[in-house]
Parts: structure tokens; C-alpha cells; sequence
């Protein structure tokens, strides 16, 4: 059974005696079949049906009208003369009450536009089954014809630049969009942390500023990308020419310009107006420069990550493929977890005590508390990199994602659901 219940009416047209007996109809059948069971029932629709004009009506009339009154108190009405505003306020209204099951009523010469919305504004957290609208009486409420299968690219062009539209329009949530930067980088870089406030999700652990989309949050991709697109024009890059990890908690690095990996926790490139960037929830988003030979890169380092060396393989592969050296090299450690809340089980720390005892406390404990920005630093500086370059202590850089949920999304606070913000870097065309 569906844990909520959504009637498209779009094409809604209430103009006769008839319209109001076949709306009464039909959601009367749709509230007995559903309202013991879902715990949400919508409706969707582009103007208002409430009924007014009842001066004007007969006494038969008047009764049709006043039940039809009734009934709807049963239902949530959005109205709105957007599909893209009314489909996002009724996810809204979805998430705040944690559904995922829907069922979509609606009338087939409208099932597959629907379904283009759906795919865009939703992710597969969400269950969908659609039913076909039924009219009964002849001239009915609803334009009424055979399902159209196929949106053309017209039409589906026309979808997207409705959602993105109204997106757009959408303010920023939990404050201004902040940036963290360092001195230590060359103005001849775009670079920067994002933190969580400025952006359009408002899912509670994804709010507001999320950048990562995936088949488990419920997050849509269309809503990262507004996002990324106000990053993209408060920080000077072109959103077009964007490019993420794709996280293995491994080592490989992809150099832009050779074939690219299935996955890979570093990227480096010497392309000017190319943004790369490393995710990171807990985890570390680093940040590589040198302003000698015009290259640059990121990271992303996790606990294993760090142990599989992950910031001296991006190290290397820039020197390898752009002559970089190592004294040239800037690293900046972006926002993680800290040794204040990060723990793993001793088997696991040991590795890290093995890097430097001062990476663990309470290593006796079965599950002791880990450094890995300790443990980044040590490595990097033992790999050739000059202390004096690498930055991790910084203003902002240096506190706990885990203890800070004002500025910083975090796995180990979050669970699951958790959002994501990036470390970033390009070279100024």
C-alpha cells in the first residue's frame, strides 16, 4: 500500500454540474481506497477548486458543492500554475513526513510529461506507481484521450528549463554561501571549501548547500546542480567544465587528458578553466598547487585512503606528468573529522600509530580516537613536501565537520543521509 497518494488535476475544469458530481466521484473512490492505509493525500493542481459561486446554485447543487467542500478537507491541495513549483512542494511535504512509496493517479494523456518530472525532481530512494484517472460521466472533468509514450526532446528540453527556472528563484537557506580559501594559494588559481549554508536543499542533513547526488539520498541531482551553479558564480568558474572524483577510498589518481578511470580519489590537470574537485563528508578534501609549473589537484583522503597514500600518489602524479617539484608543491588540508570523534577499532588504528604514535589516543581502548590530518601532514612531509606548505590549521580548515553541524555536513553525525561539500581548485584562463 502506497504511504502516499498524489491526483494530478491539472487539467482540472470545473464548468458545469457535472464536473463537481465527477470530482465528488472520484475522489470519494480514491479517499475510501486510500485513507486507512496512506498517510498522505495530495492534490495537484494549477488553479483553485474550492467551490465558490454557491449563491448562484440550485439546492442539488448546493449539496454537490458543500460535499464536494467537505471532502476536500480530507486532501492537501498545491496549487500552483508550475508543474516544477507544485511537484517540489509536494516532495517537500513527502520528505518532511519520510515517505517513499507513492502512488501517482493520473489521467494517461498526461503520464508520461509526469513521469519526466518526476525523474528529474526525484532519486531512487522514491518508489513510484502510477494508476490512470477515471472519468465516468460523459464530458467530464478532465480532457481525456490515450496515454502518449514518448516525450519528445523538445518537450523534455522544455521540463528541464522549467525545474531549472524555478530552482533559480528558490532562496538560499541557513545563510550566505561561504567560501574558504587560502592565503597559501597563487592568484592564478580559483580555489576554495565550501561549507553547508547557501544553497536550495532542504532536506535536514543535506541543507542547504549539498554538492553530491546520489541513488541513496534523496537529494536530486538538479538540485546539486543549482548549487553547483551558485558556487560556480560566486567563485569565478565555469560549472560546465566541472569535474568531481569518483570515490573508491583508494589511491589512483586520474591526469586529466589520459583515459579515466572507473573510480579514483585524486585528479590532477594543467588545463586552464577546468574546475576539479575532491568530496568530503568527514573524510579530507585536499587541495594541490603549483604556481611554477601551472598545475594543480585534489584529493579525497579517508582513513584508508590516508594509510594507501592517497596524497603523495596526487603528489607524484604531478610531478610525473608536469615536471612539478615537490618544494613547489602547496597542499591544503580542507575541513574533516578530527581525533575528537573519529574513531576505529585498534586493529585498524594501529596503522595509523605505526605512522606516528601522536596519530591515535587511548590506543589501549578496543575502538581509540584517530588523527588523519595528523597523519596526512606527517606523510606529505615525508614524502619531500616543505612544511611550511601544507596548511591544515587555518581559521575554519581545522574544525571538527563532526562537531560544527552549523557549517559543515558530516557522516559520523548525519549517518546515511548525510550531505557533502567539496574542496576546489582551476587555473584562471
Amino acid at each position: 500500500m502506497s504511504e502516499a497518494v498524489l491526483i494530478d488535476l491539472f487539467g482540472l475544469t470545473l464548468n458545469s454540474q457535472k464536473s463537481y458530481q465527477t470530482l465528488l466521484k472520484t475522489l470519494n473512490a480514491v479517499r475510501s481506497h486510500h485513507a486507512a492505509k496512506a498517510k498522505f493525500l495530495c492534490i495537484m493542481c494549477c488553479s483553485d477548486i474550492s467551490c465558490e459561486r454557491k449563491g448562484d446554485l440550485d439546492t442539488y447543487e448546493l449539496e454537490t458543492a458543500n460535499g464536494l467542500s467537505a471532502l476536500l478537507r480530507d486532501f492537501e491541495i498545491v496549487s500552483n500554475p508550475s508543474m516544477a513549483a507544485s511537484l517540489y512542494a509536494i516532495k517537500q511535504k513527502i520528505d518532511e513526513k519520510n515517505l517513499s512509496s507513492i502512488k501517482v493517479i493520473v489521467p494517461m494523456h498526461r503520464k508520461t510529461l509526469m513521469k519526466a518530472f518526476i525523474d528529474q525532481l526525484f532519486t531512487q530512494v522514491y518508489n513510484f506507481e502510477f494508476e490512470d484517472l477515471q472519468v465516468t460521466l460523459k464530458g467530464g472533468l478532465l480532457k481525456q484521450s490515450t496515454e502518449i509514450n514518448v516525450i519528445t526532446t523538445q518537450e523534455l528540453e522544455a521540463v528541464q528549463n522549467e525545474i531549472e527556472t524555478y530552482l533559480r528563484s528558490l532562496p538560499a537557506l541557513k545563510g550566505e554561501l561561504t567560501i574558504i580559501t587560502s592565503p597559501l594559494i597563487s592568484d592564478i588559481f580559483i580555489h576554495g571549501f565550501t561549507t553547508r549554508t547557501g544553497g536550495i536543499s532542504y532536506i535536514p542533513t543535506l541543507s542547504s548547500f549539498n554538492l553530491f547526488s546520489s541513488s541513496k539520498r534523496r537529494d536530486p541531482q538538479v538540485v546539486v546542480q543549482e548549487n553547483l551553479r551558485r558556487l560556480g558564480n560566486a567563485a569565478g568558474f565555469n560549472v560546465k567544465k566541472f569535474y568531481r572524483i569518483k570515490t573508491d577510498h583508494a589511491n589512483a589518481v586520474w591526469v586529466m587528458g589520459r583515459k579515466e578511470p572507473e573510480s579514483y580519489d585524486g585528479i590532477t590537470t594543467n588545463q586552464r578553466g577546468v574546475t576539479i574537485a575532491a568530496l568530503g563528508a568527514d573524510c579530507i578534501p585536499m587541495v594541490f598547487a603549483d604556481p611554477i609549473k601551472r598545475a594543480c589537484g585534489v584529493a579525497h583522503s579517508g582513513w584508508k585512503g590516508t594509510l594507501l597514500g592517497v596524497a603523495m600518489a596526487t603528489v607524484n602524479a604531478m610531478i610525473a606528468e608536469y615536471s612539478c617539484s615537490l618544494e613547489d608543491i602547496i597542499v591544503i588540508l580542507g575541513p574533516s573529522v578530527g581525533p575528537c570523534c573519529f574513531t576505529l577499532p585498534r586493529e585498524s588504528a594501529s596503522a595509523f600509530h605505526n605512522i606516528d604514535p601522536e596519530c591515535v589516543r587511548l590506543f589501549d581502548s578496543p575502538n581509540p580516537y584517530v588523527d588523519i590530518r595528523k597523519a596526512t601532514r606527517i606523510l606529505l612531509e615525508q614524502g619531500g613536501i616543505l612544511p611550511q606548505n601544507i596548511q591544515d590549521l587555518m581559521q575554519d580548515l581545522n574544525l571538527c565537520t563532526s562537531c560544527h553541524p552549523e557549517k559543515f555536513f558530516s557522516h559520523i553525525r548525519d549517518g546515511l543521509n548525510f550531505g557533502t561539500q567539496i574542496g576546489f581548485i582551476s587555473i584562471r584562463e
